[in-house]
């Protein structure tokens, strides 16, 4: 995820640049409106979706720049006049970045930063710390909750951790959407965990890792404890598609994906 901090180092390194903004597409394009990116003398940050639309959305910005280019707006097809065959139309939107466009692309920023879906994962050991690394690049707001100090090392800059006893209370605290993912170092926590998880009405996603045998093991002792029966729906157990390959890496790849499936469907 872009930050504040890497709109102000690109602007400070790059010392003049354009804002490009898609504010119109039709058809199959690579990026939806309100899709932007920076464009400074060698440099680029973010993205309108690659390829030859973002070549010649560059170039144009670059001679904006030179002052070779005063056309603060630009139609591209999509199709074989430059070299790509997605069929659809993009309208693109130059600005020269003043100050109220610094402005606003830092709102921008905040913003998306600010509406990033929260991502628990409680447990740092091999599967929780792969995740944790897979997810680092994806716009979600990733929390690893653990018990144990000597495990919250080594991960990735973008991931937060707490340090806390009673992880069931993070649990507790979270706001609504969340998504829950368990795999601690014990199973008696997994379950308090979980159970804590499933007993909110408006957790995204819950899943616990294990085998058919402990979620059979787990539902049994929900519902001896009180559980709601109706809400073990919302609980995935395994996590991940059930391959013969066990390794973290590729338990937390797919877990991702399922993330990514439940959190940014239909956004």
């Amino acid at each position: 995820m872009i930050t504040p901090e890497a709109v102000s180092r690109f602007i400070e390194e790059q010392g003049a640049a354009v804002l490009v903004t898609i504010c119109q597409a039709k058809g199959s394009v690579p990026r939806e409106p309100g899709a932007w990116m920076l464009v400074g003398k060698d440099r680029l940050l973010n993205t309108i979706g690659g390829g030859q639309l973002e070549f010649t959305a560059t170039h144009h910005a670059r001679a904006i720049l030179t002052g070779e280019q005063t056309d603060m707006r630009l139609d591209v097809p999509l199709g074989p006049a430059i070299g790509q065959c997605c069929g659809g139309h993009v309208s693109l939107e130059f600005r020269r970045l003043t100050d109220s466009e610094n402005l606003e692309v830092h709102e921008r920023v905040a913003a998306g930063l600010e509406a990033r879906p929260h991502v628990y994962l409680f447990g740092a050991g091999h599967v929780g710390r792969a995740l944790a690394h897979a997810l680092s690049l994806l716009p979600f707001r990733t929390i690893i909750v653990e018990t144990r100090a000597e495990t919250l090392v080594d991960l990735p800059s973008s991931v937060e951790t707490t340090l806390t006893p009673l992880p069931e209370e993070v649990v507790a605290s979270a706001p609504a959407g969340s998504a829950f993912v368990v795999f601690t170092h014990e199973h008696a926590l997994d379950f308090l965990v979980t159970k804590a998880a499933l007993e909110r009405d408006d957790a995204a996603y819950v899943g616990m890792i294990g085998s058919d045998t402990k979620r059979a093991t787990f539902e049994s002792a929900f519902r001896r404890e009180g559980g709601d029966p109706r809400r073990l729906q919302a609980l995935t157990c395994p996590i991940g598609a059930k391959l013969s390959d066990k390794r973290p890496e590729i338990i937390g790849a797919l877990v991702a994906a399922e993330l990514v499936a439940v959190l940014v469907s239909g956004k």
